[in-house]
């Protein structure tokens, strides 16, 4: 894997902001689960949250794509814009937020369907425009090479994407995000299904596609945060702790609470 300091070359400026989080309050009925959360996060990297069970993590994660929003008893204060756009503001469709913030899911969740109709699925719920059979073989091809499954997959397209291995199955439903062309992934622990090999081919992917998309990483696994992450964002009861780059968050933690984590006094 690339060193996780060398900036990535794609079309995405690391200088510029992907997502920004500005006192950001969320309860789940009367129990508060996020407090007056600041946060920023660059564009074109990759950027993992850990914490303990409970911290918020994944709550926050669903909070930038109001998927929580789907709960009738969740509430919020706050702003989260991402690329510059308030998307709590009352004229933001929950909807097109979701087009261009895409989520991945700690188990993977592909539909009873074909490989090929999987890919066109969210294109085919979000396009105006039918798209013909060309176009729609080019999405498919040109997102299935995005996340290297093209050539496994490639003469069986019309086969059930539930039959594919778990590996699979996990870079489908990334590859089923990108024909809507998002800016953001979120990725709430997505290896936590996979075995060892499998969960380095997936962390080889999102190293891929670092430059290309911001992505916003849950993990729980210390090792993992640290091999496929730019920068690290420590979450306690609800709150942010610390955020710095990766490497100096595992070698020289600022706060006491951060190092008693990583080092594995609590957790």
């Amino acid at each position: 894997m690339a060193d996780s300091h060398t900036l990535p070359a794609g079309p995405l400026r690391a200088t510029e902001l992907a997502i920004e989080v500005q006192g950001l309050n969320l309860w789940y009925g009367k129990f508060q689960a996020l407090h007056d959360v600041d946060l920023r996060i660059r564009s074109g990297i990759v950027t993992a949250l850990i914490g303990p069970s409970g911290c918020g993590k994944s709550t926050l994660l669903r909070s930038c794509n109001r998927i929580n929003e789907r709960l009738g008893y969740v509430s919020t204060t706050g702003t989260i814009r991402v690329h510059g756009q308030d998307i709590y503001a009352p004229d933001a469709s929950p909807i097109q937020v979701r087009r261009k913030v895409g989520m991945v899911f700690q188990r993977p969740n592909p539909l009873p369907l074909s490989i090929r109709d999987n890919v066109l699925f969210a294109h085919r719920l979000h396009s105006e425009q039918s798209a013909g059979k060309a176009e729609a073989d080019q999405l498919v091809e040109s997102a299935l090479r995005e996340v290297l499954l093209w050539d496994r997959v490639k003469d069986r397209l019309h086969h059930k994407a539930t039959l594919l291995s778990l590996e699979e199955q996990q870079k489908l439903c990334i590859a089923r995000l990108l024909p809507t062309k998002p800016t953001v992934l979120l990725m709430d622990e997505p290896c936590s299904a996979l075995d060892p090999a499998a969960t380095a081919a997936v962390e080889d992917l999102i190293w891929d596609l670092r430059g290309h998309y911001s992505i916003l990483i849950v993990t729980h696994n210390m090792a993992q945060a640290r091999r496929a992450s730019d920068e690290c964002v420590f979450m306690l009861m609800g709150r942010v702790v610390e955020h710095s780059e990766t490497e100096e968050m595992f070698v020289v933690p600022q706060r006491r609470e951060t190092a008693d984590y990583i080092e594995g006094r609590f957790g």
